[in-house]
């Protein structure tokens, strides 16, 4: 009956093999998905940070913009004068 015996512990053998392979492949699996969960945070930390520099970049416009409508020289627009044609 050795070759019952045999049979039993290769079964055994290959279980254990079959587990340890899973459980490997699962271990790899979460490092994986934590390394793309936070490198998909950090995208979206980075994308807020381009937003709030975008509408800096816009008030800081706005604001330069509304100065330089008021003040023909800074436009390059000659001041307007009534009828020196």
């Amino acid at each position: 009956m050795d070759g019952q015996d045999d049979a039993k512990q290769s079964t055994a053998d290959m279980t254990a093999f079959v587990q340890n392979l899973l459980q490997q492949m699962q271990s790899r699996f979460q490092a994986m998905s934590g390394s793309i969960i936070s490198k998909i945070d950090e995208m979206g930390n980075r994308i807020d940070e381009l937003e709030q520099s975008i509408n800096d970049l816009r008030t800081e416009m706005g604001q330069e913009g509304s100065a330089l409508s008021s003040d023909p020289a800074k436009t390059g627009e000659e001041p307007k004068s009534g009828g020196n044609s």
